[in-house]
């Protein structure tokens, strides 16, 4: 077996080449399922309780049972990184849909369908040292951003656009009202004051997010989460996003706005420091 080549379903074990579903599938007809990314540094995972929690709440919100109690499912995940031998740093996806039925708009009478998978993932290292180049673009998503659903069009098509214009993320707004970015949270820092938006029902709870906010008192910044614009956005001191597999990653520029000096901010690097110690990871991007 190559690196990686097992996975989990709800029957236990399996090799990928094994996993096989019906086209009738939900979350491939109807995008009718959740989903979690969780990650994993030197073969230990990072925040995987509050993933699974999350996990849990978004599968909860659309009428979906996951087919693991919650302890049972922390205890298969770490079964299958031991069966993949995983000990360096990787990313974890897993996946619930409502099943595989005839296609009809109404739930059917069937077992939930699930996966988990495992495949390595660097950090980006590099980026975390120089900083990332962000766009700003409409928020045309649904007003349920909290769960994590498998309905991403509206995400992938932002992120292509910031792709297409080689940034890194595009930031998103509704009526000029910073939201989170196409797969992050928005972050600013203004007069050692870090801003961002609140757990509401229109963006996703992120993990780091979580993380960040716990971590930020300690570094000296005060912290609110409260709304801001598209202008006080591109008037901070400093500006960074986050998320399971990009962490705390500055931004330097905004729509050809340069941030700050153009370079990451003393207060984001203290945040990246903190975050590095927090989740066990080698103190070597910024010693």
């Amino acid at each position: 077996m190559s690196l990686y080549d097992y996975l989990l379903t709800q029957d236990g074990i399996i090799t990928k080449e094994s996993l096989l579903y019906p086209f009738e599938e939900r979350g491939l007809q109807f995008g009718d399922g959740v989903y979690e990314v969780i990650r994993i540094y030197q073969g230990s995972f990072d925040l995987l309780e509050e993933h699974i929690e999350r996990l849990y709440r978004s599968a909860e919100a659309i009428r979906l049972e996951v087919p693991f109690a919650k302890d049972t499912l922390i205890a298969s995940l770490g079964q299958l990184t031991e069966k993949n031998d995983v000990q360096t740093d990787a990313k974890l996806y897993l996946q619930v849909t409502r099943g595989s039925a005839p296609r009809e708009h109404s739930f059917p009478d069937v077992p939930s369908n699930f996966y988990a998978y495992i495949e390595p993932s660097e950090r980006p290292v590099s980026l975390l040292q120089k900083g990332v180049r962000t766009i700003l673009a409409d928020d045309i998503r649904w007003d349920l951003c909290y769960i994590k659903s498998l309905n991403l069009l509206p995400n992938i098509l932002a992120k292509q656009t910031a792709k297409d214009k080689g940034a890194f993320e595009a930031i998103l707004h509704k009526d000029g009202i910073v939201t989170e970015g196409s797969s992050s949270n928005v972050f600013i820092i203004k007069d050692h004051i870090l801003f961002t938006h609140p757990a509401a029902k229109n963006i996703l709870h992120g993990c780091v997010r979580s993380r960040v906010l716990a971590l930020a008192p300690n570094t000296g910044l005060q912290v609110e989460e409260t709304a801001f614009t598209t202008d006080q956005l591109l008037q901070a001191d400093e500006v960074f996003i986050t998320s399971t597999t990009s962490e705390i990653m500055p931004v330097i520029e905004i729509e050809g706005k340069q941030i700050g000096d153009g370079t990451p901010g003393d207060n984001t690097r203290a945040l990246q420091r903190a975050y590095e110690k927090e989740s066990g990871i080698q103190a070597t991007a910024f010693a």
